[in-house]
């Protein structure tokens, strides 16, 4: 079934992305000038305006392989460079704190507050941009045209859709268990106390009603944990409070990830992470296309490229590399993919629509091409 899932995914993803490299590239000293480079680039490139016009349609989610390979592009956008044991790692962080944010979420609704929260932060770190805070501002409005008007049904729709997707991934993130909300299997600690939704009462309490509506009866019972009222609702408009912390930056210190027992002997899992999607390589293709910024830049003489690591050190890294389940692995091959994109007259006629409909960069083309190629390896 088609839904709206795909841009909040996509959106919330990218804010993890950006929480988690923000903090890495802090830790590692890394110049301020570089390090904002890096933050500019990733940024523009993620809501590049003729993906984000495709992702906004009402679609399936895309194949886990084909969104992982987006995000690599779009870490990579920049002179910054991850490899692949990092790029692991950030992945999965990104996908473990947004899985745990959906899970807590008090109600449907709710994830549109964190995609709020992410997009506030990403305003945040390109306030003093003003052509990167526009295409930002400009995402922010389609999200409160398109998505406030939903009803509950529908986000509740969109919730499924997003657990369903994150379902099998239970890999285990050191700030999660030392805080005692995920258990040594990776999987989540929900809490049965807090506030409860917006709109709702605290649990503890049985009213029963006549058939004319009146009431007639109350009953007490314990309801087993300690709630509290929401006293107002979280803003919806491109600035207010948005009440819920859910989205906001969790990673302000060092964090390891490790595969559980169960993910690394679940068959379940294997067969999910391993049966080819005969729609990915078509996926990348539109977007390849339609992302024409995702080209990883060659650093100039002036402007050098550097390296950041996700782990404490060089040998962690290399050691993440050759443990990590094979299953799990999203090592990506570049090969030459002219001749695929020849051969696939109408998808290449598809994707002339979408480069017509704007002014493509001189590049876009070969930009393209490296994109396309790397889903010859999936």
């Amino acid at each position: 079934m088609s839904t709206r899932t795909l841009p909040l995914l996509f959106i919330n993803l990218g804010g993890e992305m950006l929480y988690i490299l923000d903090q890495r590239l802090r830790a590692q000293n890394i110049p301020s000038d570089k390090a904002k480079k890096v933050m500019n680039d990733i940024i523009t490139t993620m809501f590049n305006k003729k993906f984000l016009e495709e992702l906004f349609k009402p679609q399936e989610l895309y194949s886990k392989k084909a969104l992982r390979t987006v995000f690599d592009r779009l870490a990579h956008a920049s002179i910054m460079r991850l490899n692949q044991a990092s790029m692991d790692k950030l992945y999965d962080l990104m996908t473990m704190a947004f899985k745990y944010q959906v899970l807590l979420c008090p109600r449907p609704k709710d994830i549109l507050l964190v995609t709020f929260n992410h997009m506030d932060a990403i305003k945040d770190f390109v306030r003093d941009t003003p052509s990167i805070l526009g295409q930002v501002d400009e995402t922010y409005r389609q999200l409160i045209e398109i998505y406030t008007p939903l009803s509950g049904g529908e986000f509740q729709l969109i919730r499924q859709t997003l657990l369903i997707f994150f379902q099998d991934m239970h890999i285990r993130v050191s700030i999660f268990l030392k805080d005692k909300v995920q258990n040594s299997n990776g999987r989540f600690v929900l809490p049965t106390s807090g506030p409860v939704p917006y709109g709702t009462h605290t649990p503890g309490l049985i009213r029963i009603f006549s058939c004319n509506g009146e009431e007639v009866k109350r009953t007490q019972f314990r309801d087993g944990g300690n709630y509290t009222a929401a006293l107002r609702e979280g803003s919806f408009e491109l600035f207010g409070d948005r009440i819920i912390k859910l989205g906001t930056n969790i990673v302000s210190r060092p964090v390891e990830t490790h595969m559980s027992g169960t993910a690394k002997n679940s068959s379940q899992h294997t067969k999910v992470n391993t049966i080819p999607n005969p729609l990915a390589k078509e996926e990348l293709n539109l977007l390849a296309k339609l992302m024409g910024g995702l080209e990883v830049q060659k650093p100039s003489n002036t402007d050098s490229g550097f390296r950041v690591n996700l782990f404490a050190t060089d040998e962690e890294e290399e050691e993440a590399l050759i443990t990590r389940p094979e299953e799990l692995s999203y090592e990506v091959i570049n090969i030459q993919a002219t001749k695929d994109k020849q051969a696939n007259a109408e998808l290449a006629k598809i994707m002339g629509e979408f480069t017509e409909a704007g002014d493509p960069s001189p590049s876009s083309s070969s930009k393209g091409d490296d994109l396309l190629a790397m889903m010859d390896g999936l």
